[in-house]
């Protein structure tokens, strides 16, 4: 990663800033600016909430919600695919002409 930053124009909510980031983070910066944009002009549209400010943090508090929620999904598969290994090393166990053998090393 290069120690030079860059500044970068974003606008949300049709207001612009300048933001300072690596030149390989740009891309992801202009996502996150359009996602939320997108996501502040869907809450200001409902008209149940007045203020950038607080469009602001209820937009970040969805996204952050979202986010949460897949880690917890991508935690769920972690899980799923460390009890399918488990189980297929059982079968592979079971169906081993070997029979398996304890910790003494003595057929079980």
């Amino acid at each position: 990663m290069s120690e030079e930053q860059i500044g970068v124009n974003i606008r949300v909510l049709d207001k612009e800033y300048r933001i300072a980031c690596q030149p390989e983070e740009q891309d992801d910066l202009l996502a996150s600016a359009r996602l939320l944009d997108v996501r502040m002009r869907e809450i200001r549209q409902t008209g149940r909430v007045i203020g950038a400010d607080r469009i602001a943090v209820l937009a970040a508090l969805n996204i952050a919600h979202e986010l949460i929620q897949t880690r917890q999904g991508l935690g769920g598969d972690r899980d799923t695919a460390r009890r399918l290994e488990l189980i297929q090393e059982r079968v592979s166990r079971a169906l081993s002409p070997d029979p398996p053998l304890d910790a003494t090393g003595e057929s079980v």
